[in-house]
């Protein structure tokens, strides 16, 4: 994803010192830099890196208009003025994308500065590919508790209509029948089927953490933020504000559409029948680690917007399809660093040396690529066998539910005619 991608833009008016007089324009704010833009001539007047900010505050231009003012290093300092919708709101989201600029790894900063080798790129990829694939296995693991607790509801119910099937023989049997009192029989324990794991699903992994983000946090209007954090459940989301107090918790059933307006910008909503819709607008510079997430878990409503349209095009296919192609490219490119062909000589004796726009990887970067893959291929096997073990437990709720419907239409058959 690059990083010039536009993630708010705002109208203000910027003081240009040289000539003594505001100019109107719009700031806009990307992952790693700050700009400003004439309207007039559509000239950036002033362009520079988050990285380079030694401060921002509020301060008041002529102890009137409210402005903001960022200083940059070297003691060049910015002014900016009639801000919309507010100025507490654009000092709020430009100083969450500076601290967390800050307060990230120090390779995300010395990207700024100069591009990082092939070898550290592809293992950030696999290692992003393989922080992707952990968060999936959990979701796919409660989802398989969910159906074995599905399956004991199931066993339980068969229970009760053997019970029920004791119950209507014992009255449609006539007073004088001898035999009719050892049918109460003391129901048999039941036994769980073999294959599903008798560990109750509620204690374990319900409220399980998935990823917790710092965000700023916006409710019905977009002109009241404030900093909070936004936590995925593998149960649902709950975003609380910056003294950890819980605003709101959305459960995963009550959440009713999720807009992504932006790789780094959100929008929760649960509708009401008769009072307000319950809705709540998000934005986080590592929102980009929870939308994956969010698509697993609310895949179905889930909405890019127009602006949100290269999340889409940066997964084309399928997570399955996409590890498999990670895997395989990496496999070559390691195959290709340790096994080097001759190269090709043609008819004269002249080499002919193929240009490959990819390095060689170290011996420390093949080493942890290496250790990267193996663990997602045992991630991936697990995976799958999960998914074996779900297919065969949904294949057992099917039947078990056909027998449940067959069994209480033929009770209801019996009660009618006893009635």
């Amino acid at each position: 994803m690059s990083r010039d991608i536009c993630i708010h833009a705002w109208p203000c008016t910027y003081y240009l010192e040289p000539e003594r007089r505001w100019v109107a324009g719009q700031l806009s704010l990307t992952l790693l830099s700050l700009r400003f833009m004439t309207d007039s001539t559509g000239e950036i007047l002033v362009s520079f890196p988050l990285s380079s900010i030694v401060e921002i505050k509020k301060e008041a231009s002529h102890f009137i208009f409210s402005s903001i003012t960022i200083l940059e290093k070297g003691h060049a300092k910015h002014w900016f003025s009639s801000l919309q919708p507010s100025r507490n709101v654009v000092f709020s989201i430009i100083e969450h994308f500076w601290r967390e600029l800050l307060l990230s790894q120090p390779g995300a900063v010395a990207d700024v500065s100069g591009p990082r080798t092939r070898g550290k790129e592809l293992t950030g990829l696999m290692a992003g590919s393989q922080k992707r694939l952990e968060d999936t296995a959990r979701v796919l693991h409660h989802q398989g508790q969910q159906l074995d607790s599905v399956m004991r509801g199931l066993d339980k119910m068969e229970s009760d209509l053997e019970v029920a099937d004791r119950l209507l023989t014992e009255l449609e049997s006539p007073a004088w029948w001898p035999f009719s009192s050892k049918l109460w029989k003391t129901p048999p324990e039941t036994k769980p089927r073999e294959g599903v794991s008798v560990t109750s699903c509620e204690p374990f992994g319900k409220e399980r953490i998935l990823i917790k983000i710092p965000a700023i946090v916006s409710h019905r209007t977009e002109s009241h933020v404030k900093p909070g954090r936004l936590t995925v459940l593998v149960s649902g989301l709950e975003i609380h504000d910056s003294s950890s107090l819980l605003m709101h918790r959305f459960e995963r059933e009550d959440v009713d559409d999720i807009k992504v307006h932006s790789p780094y910008e959100i929008s929760i909503r649960q509708r009401f029948i008769g009072k307000p819709d319950v809705a709540y607008r998000l934005i986080s510079a590592k929102m980009p680690e929870v939308i994956p997430i969010l698509e697993v878990q609310f895949s179905k409503k889930m909405e890019l917007l127009e602006d949100a349209l290269v999340l889409r095009s940066t997964r084309t296919s399928s997570p399955a399809e996409k590890s498999c192609s990670v895997w395989h490219a990496a496999s070559g490119l390691m195959g290709h660093t340790l096994h080097r062909e001759p190269p090709i000589v043609d008819q004269e004796g002249t080499a002919l040396h193929l240009q490959t726009s990819l390095p060689a990887l170290s011996e420390a970067d093949t080493q942890e690529l290496t250790q990267i893959l193996r663990r997602m291929k045992g991630l991936a096997l697990e995976a799958e066998s999960e998914l074996e073990r779900q297919d065969e437990a949904l294949d057992g709720v099917a039947a078990a539910v056909d027998r449940a419907t067959l069994t209480i239409d033929k009770h209801n058959r019996r009660m009618k005619r006893l009635t």
